[in-house]
């Protein structure tokens, strides 16, 4: 398999192409040996959820982070600060878990908008307490959100979440539109057995209500290590399940570091009246290492240089240390980052899965 095919930073034959004979910059945006910038930083604000994914986490839950470990708002800001500031990040998602089981989430979000630069303040949610708290977030800051839903069915809404929450969710959607939080995004994981049932419905509520739909390949980061390879629902099926109820052409804008590919939906317009689109994550059979431009922060403060990553950096210690400066921070933060993989490894022969699940390092 070739470096290209793997989605990795490439040279000018195909080769992957390093700069380990390069020294690690200490100013300007963070880098990696392979010369990707950071520029997005994803923050985990807790690992608790009030839903139970067949394809993230058993029933029962899991042993949730001890309330001492977990970063504070004030730890947050201020690390959201450093990256802003110092290490050039242009971008901040807040994720979890799920982030508004975070009751001063308002506050942290008031605290990064107020920010110079001010960056771009998104957020992955659930959608279940959208609906009460779309208007209060959207007037700390907030600048769009996405939303996981994973089908319109009600009944196989509650098989999948273990909740019968479908209403809610919905109500969160129409809530986080009316507040301006747009373009409003839902992220569909679809189910092995069911999923690809689900596509066609998900893409016509999504055109007829004006959101944008994000399907994501379900990738190996559930608890309990059940993902399978030969029953994941690729982004080629989900392509040609789609094409059979609309006519999809590739979207030519420049794609950059986003992480879907994305098609035009010919025939349907978005409230805006732009051309509606859909998009496809690709992680595992389309990876888009190459350009990827992420950091990540776990709620327990842990950096994750990727998704993926066998290793973190503890950057709680320093943290709460008096002893360390921003700038101490911002090293360590660098240093991270420039030790990046050039690729997930998702499909290399000795891939072994996270240790954490998908809940515990965040979105």
């Amino acid at each position: 398999m070739t470096a290209i095919a793997l989605g990795m930073p490439t040279g000018p034959k195909g080769r992957p192409e390093t700069m380990t004979d390069a020294v690690m910059p200490t100013s300007g945006p963070m880098i990696d040996t392979f010369g990707r910038a950071v520029r997005d930083l994803r923050v985990s604000v807790t690992d608790r959820c009030n839903l139970r994914c067949t394809y993230c986490m058993p029933a029962e839950g899991l042993d949730w982070l001890d309330k001492a470990d977990v970063l504070t708002a004030g730890e947050i800001i201020r690390l959201v600060r450093i990256a802003v500031r110092e290490l050039g990040v242009r971008a901040v998602r807040f994720t979890g878990g799920e982030p508004l089981l975070r009751k001063d989430l308002t506050e942290i979000i008031s605290a990064v908008a107020a920010l110079d630069p001010r960056p771009e303040i998104a957020l992955t949610t659930n959608g279940l307490s959208l609906a009460r708290s779309a208007e209060a977030l959207a007037d700390a800051g907030l600048d769009r959100v996405n939303i996981s839903l994973d089908t319109v069915d009600a009944a196989r809404f509650a098989a999948i979440t273990r909740r019968d929450r479908l209403p809610d969710v919905l109500a969160g959607l129409a809530a986080a539109r009316a507040a301006g939080l747009s373009p409003v995004k839902v992220n569909a994981v679809l189910d092995p057995e069911t999923g690809l049932s689900d596509a066609t419905g998900l893409l016509k509520f999504c055109l007829d209500e004006g959101y944008e739909l994000r399907i994501i390949e379900q990738m190996p980061l559930d608890a309990e290590h059940h993902w399978s390879r030969t029953t994941m629902i690729t982004a080629d099926q989900i392509l040609e399940t789609l094409r059979a109820d609309f006519d999809l052409r590739p979207d030519t804008a420049p794609r950059g570091a986003a992480p879907a590919q994305r098609w035009i939906v010919d025939g349907y317009r978005t409230p805006d009246g732009k051309p509606a689109r859909v998009g496809i994550i690709a992680s595992v059979t389309r990876p888009f290492c190459g350009d990827c431009d992420r950091t990540r922060l776990t709620a327990d403060g842990q950096l994750r240089n990727c998704l993926f990553a066998a290793s973190e950096t503890d950057i709680r210690t320093l943290l709460r240390s008096t002893e360390y400066s921003d700038q101490d921070i911002a090293l360590r933060w660098r240093q991270a980052t420039w030790s990046k993989l050039p690729g997930h490894g998702v499909n290399e022969p000795g891939f072994l899965q996270p240790s954490r699940p998908m809940s515990a390092i965040g979105g």
